[in-house]
């Protein structure tokens, strides 16, 4: 990642430990340049780990242990704490544009509910999930390599290829939605050669961020954030004379689309794993991942009860208009058309901020799959800024294919995907528990196995109740999809039987059955 941006502060500075070291060059190659070595006649080169595919339900190693090679020269890692909270705001979030939904389906009383009850259900242990899986495996692979260790490379790939296409899915919303919200001001972005023009341009400008490194994303990340909330905070000022504490309880049972409720509250509170994609960028991801996912959660959820109790306690209500973009409506009631052009810039660059944060993730988590020798090796191809070059052209390309379909669709679509990555996941977790028990995790969340399965309870029933909502339609493209990953696999391992494209796996990235040390206490945090 690039260099721009200004200098940290260390609040100590004694050298990492060997494991983290090895971590961040995971993705860097070794001291003399060479990233990976390439595999003889369809097999492992010599030194490397074996390919994926050749492995049986586990891996031969876990970060760090005996029998691992000598940890290489780090590579510098880019993100640091603050930069890392934003861009999870912005993979999660992104502000409560997009929120409104949750009222027009169900009224105040519920929409607020929700926003309170879901975090603890999902939003909590996913983060909690995140935090010792990330820091056990600080690579860029994320939740693929956690799925690979429990349940094999099969499955790795399969948890890769849903997460990838609901990011990608995820990330067609984006370009759309900040036409829509300029479309009032330059109607000739409504439709047409100018729309069209336009998404193309804008998702060209964008990408070009990404390529340009994870500094500027983080740095991005935090002036968008900035911008996007303060004219929140400014409306929740305006709106105090004018609040009415018994507008929060209105409530109708027997009026309550629980299909758009769920999959709005769903979509506005997940995406919490994504940030394992860049656990191999991150400066000290022991201390650094944890802490960033502890006060993320906080912000994010802050951010969505602040305006929700805002424009539901200020303003009659008239559950027809709550949709998306209504809280700009709201803010030229309560401060006039200038706090209104704000509330539209805000979403506009909103949209922007959530569009690099999860195309970061999308990109480095091909290249973390290419150095698993998941995919080919070219995905492992880094541009001068260090950045995952194909991965982040594959992503784009992606995103320009999907951004035809509709808001509803999309934000259905993923969800369906998600759900069965995350049933992965969950699996994943338990199973690493019940067979690494004493496997050293820099974070371990704070429960036993048994607890550990009863936190995932309510998640899992969540994930039932939103795929068991799904619409007919929904659920045939997405387990087409699902289809394609299937097929998709071995196909890829024939290719490499074949050697008609070049797999290899990175050397310098431990095996996965062997205990990853925990960093030193000492070992400065980065802010």
């Amino acid at each position: 990642m690039g260099s721009v941006g200004p200098p940290e502060v260390a609040l100590s500075s004694p050298p990492p430990p060997p494991v983290v070291a090895a971590a961040a060059a995971a993705g860097a190659g070794s001291a003399d340049g060479g990233q990976e070595k390439p595999a003889q006649n369809g097999g492992p080169a010599a030194g490397a780990a074996p390919a994926m595919g050749e492995e049986g339900t586990e891996y031969r190693g876990l970060p760090g242990g005996a029998g691992a090679a000598p940890a290489p020269a780090p590579s510098p890692a880019s993100l640091s704490i603050v930069p890392l909270i934003f861009i999870i705001f912005y993979e999660v979030s992104g502000g409560p544009f997009g929120i409104e939904d949750s009222v027009g389906a169900a009224g105040p009383l519920l929409a607020i509910a929700g926003f309170l009850a879901l975090p603890v259900i999902w939003s909590v242990p996913e983060a909690l999930i995140t935090a010792e899986l990330g820091t056990m495996f600080p690579e860029n692979s994320g939740y693929v390599v956690w799925v690979a260790s429990a349940l094999g490379p099969y499955w790795g790939f399969q948890q890769g290829w849903m997460k990838w296409l609901s990011g990608v899915i995820d990330n067609a919303l984006y370009p759309v939605l900040f036409l829509d919200y300029l479309k009032s001001g330059v109607p000739a972005l409504g439709g047409g050669a100018p729309r069209t023009g336009a998404v193309l341009g804008l998702t060209a400008l964008l990408t070009l961020l990404n390529y340009r490194g994870l500094t500027v994303v983080g740095w991005a990340a935090i002036s968008l954030g900035v911008f996007s909330l303060l004219p929140f905070l400014v409306m929740g000022f305006i709106s105090i004379p004018k609040l009415r504490p018994a507008r929060w309880l209105e409530v109708d049972l027997h009026n309550v689309d629980w299909n758009l409720y769920l999959n709005t509250l769903f979509w506005n509170l997940n995406y919490w794993d994504s940030i394992s994609t860049l656990s191999g960028e991150i400066r000290n991801p022991a201390k650094t991942l944890p802490k960033a996912l502890f006060y993320a959660v906080i912000f994010v959820v802050v951010g969505y009860l602040y305006p929700l109790l805002t424009g539901t306690g200020a303003v009659p209500l008239d559950r027809g208009q709550w949709t998306d973009g209504y809280f700009a409506d709201i803010a030229k009631v309560l401060g006039g058309a200038w706090l209104m052009w704000w509330m539209q810039a805000a979403a506009a660059m909103s949209n922007m901020g959530m569009f690099v944060a999860e195309m970061s993730s999308d990109s480095y988590q091909l290249l973390g799959m290419a150095e698993r020798g998941m995919l080919p090796a070219f995905f492992a191809t880094r541009s001068r800024y260090g950045t995952p070059l194909v991965g982040i052209l594959f992503s784009a390309s992606g995103v320009l294919l999907l951004s035809t379909m509709s808001f509803q669709e999309i934000v259905a679509a993923e969800n369906f995907l998600y759900c069965f990555g995350m049933l992965l996941e969950f699996l994943s977790f338990v199973l690493l528990r019940v067979r690494r028990p004493d496997a050293p995790r820099p974070y371990r969340v704070p429960l036993g196995t048994a607890g550990c399965v009863a936190m995932l309870v309510p998640a899992t029933a969540l994930i039932v109740a939103v795929l068991a909502l799904s619409t007919l339609k929904v659920a045939l493209v997405s387990l087409g999809a699902v289809a394609v990953g299937l097929v998709l696999q071995p196909v890829l391992k024939f290719v490499e039987k074949k050697r008609w494209l070049r797999f290899s796996v990175n050397s310098n990235l431990p095996g996965i059955d062997v205990a990853l040390q925990p960093a030193a206490p000492d070992e400065p945090l980065i802010v």
